[in-house]
């Protein structure tokens, strides 16, 4: 039976590292198997992957359109007051409340966002707006 501290590479499996630039004896001595002079010859001496030659390069001659590079864009469940009553108790994601609509009793309405006509008209009819997620003033909360 095998042994784990018998294990050994296969045969040939296993070569040496080719010791480039160690003198002329070395059989790779002087260029290191570089040739003489020109761009590939020199250390960094690569164009990069996007260079094509001089000509203008694919990522420069395609259409940039639209601007979908907002990572931390917030997007808002948006609702008027007419729709207040056909809301679900907790609906997902952030909620923005917009004016549009008219409210016929006193509630409060809890949400991330109001426009400001929304506010007027929910303390117009005796309720209240609650921020959800912002930090309770200095002086409430603990105590």
């Amino acid at each position: 039976m095998l042994k784990l501290n018998e294990l050994k590479p296969a045969r040939g499996a296993r070569h040496k590292k080719k010791r480039v630039a160690r003198g002329t004896g070395s059989g790779r001595g002087k260029t290191a198997g570089r040739g003489h002079k020109g761009q590939k010859s020199r250390s960094g001496g690569t164009k990069g992957i996007r260079f094509e030659g001089g000509q203008t390069p694919l990522y420069r001659r395609l259409p940039k359109r639209g601007f979908k590079n907002y990572p931390f864009k917030k997007e808002y469940a948006i609702f008027n007051l007419g729709q207040l009553d056909k809301i679900p108790a907790q609906p997902a994601g952030l909620v923005k409340v917009l004016g549009g609509g008219e409210l016929k009793e006193a509630k409060t309405v809890s949400a991330h966002k109001f426009s400001a006509s929304a506010r007027k008209k929910i303390e117009a009819a005796g309720g209240k707006c609650v921020v959800l997620g912002q930090a309770a003033p200095a002086g409430e909360g603990k105590g």
